[in-house]
């Protein structure tokens, strides 16, 4: 069988059920049973790939997989109670707000991604469209184009936020309301990658997606200015502007999320039931030669080396994933 991916780095030799890892470094009892993952939607497909490469290194483990809007992963740690080992959301803030410090210490930031409108072919204005005038097209009757919901997936209020730049960027005062105004509230999904299906029937003429799911699915989809598809760093401060209020840790509450370049973070959970199968994994997808390349490949360029916000951090991390990991705000 062929790997979507070279395994030599990862070849292991399994003799009387230990296991030395030939490249890590890491030696001792190979990890079993199931390892139980919430990660963002956007980062469905490349987690299929590792899972199946992580899977044929470990045959011991399961690497049970659940993908939904980012604040919907981590509530079903936080509201739900469900067993859980890692958490993998689109947004590092998400689990800043919602996981830490009850449920987990760690925060590793480990890939970032842009924003861009999709269309296909079937799209109303498909053969026009571009960076200059894709708001006038979002603003047209009868054009149909949604996002994902805010209060459950990253995804969603960034696109909000996008819509914000754009107004300031262009000098348009009201643009983001007049956009809103042409979207129905039956055009915001759960989360972003349920709007993929939408597009390729032709039910949608456009929607908001990151980058690497374009890609990954095949859309067109238009570039932004680097002002507003919070893709460049360089541009935190003016992502900083926009701002969105999305639904809290309880209900009721809310709590204001600010822009800034798209950030991808993971966690193991304090009370994993799997924390060693769970390490594993952390140790496969953090390698530049492990998970971190299967990213590349699928446009979603990785941190190499991994972040961390402090050395406290650093040193609360498993030893074998230090190596994978810097600090770095």
């Amino acid at each position: 069988m062929k790997w979507p991916i070279a395994l030599t780095r990862i070849m292991s030799v399994i003799i009387t059920g230990c296991v030395v890892c030939i490249g890590s470094g890491v030696a001792g009892a190979a990890p079993k049973g199931t390892v139980v993952m919430f990660h963002a939607g956007s980062l469905s497909l490349p987690f299929e790939q590792m899972e199946k490469a992580f899977e044929a290194m470990y045959p011991g483990v399961d690497l049970q997989r659940e993908g939904s809007g980012s604040q919907a992963a981590a509530r079903k740690v936080t509201d739900l109670n469900k067993p859980c080992d890692i958490v993998a959301s689109a947004d590092y803030k998400v689990i800043d707000k919602l996981l830490i410090p009850k449920f987990a210490d760690l925060n590793i930031r480990f890939a970032t991604n842009q924003m861009v409108l999709c269309y296909t072919d079937k799209s109303k204005f498909a053969d026009t469209v571009n960076s200059d005038n894709w708001h006038e097209i979002l603003a047209t009757d009868g054009v149909v184009w949604g996002h994902s919901d805010p209060n459950l997936d990253p995804c969603g209020y960034r696109a909000l936020m996008v819509l914000q730049l754009a107004e300031k960027h262009y000098g348009l005062t009201g643009l983001s309301d007049k956009l809103i105004a042409n979207r129905p509230m039956e055009n915001v999904r759960p989360k972003s990658v349920e709007l993929v299906s939408l597009l390729q029937t032709g039910n949608m003429d456009y929607a908001w997606e990151y980058l690497s799911v374009a890609v990954q699915h095949g859309l067109k989809y238009v570039v932004l200015p680097d002002q507003i598809n919070l893709g460049n760093y360089e541009y935190d401060d003016l992502y900083s502007e926009a701002v969105v209020q999305v639904t809290g840790k309880k209900p009721g509450e809310f709590m204001d999320m600010k822009g800034g370049s798209i950030t991808y973070g993971i966690t193991l959970v304090k009370d994993a039931p799997n924390r060693e199968g769970a390490v594993a994994f952390l140790n496969y997808l953090l390698d530049p030669e492990g998970g971190l390349q299967i990213l590349k490949e699928q446009g979603q360029p990785p941190f190499i080396l991994c972040r961390v916000p402090s050395e406290e951090m650093k040193a609360a991390l498993p030893p074998e994933l230090q190596q994978f990991v810097e600090v770095k705000n």
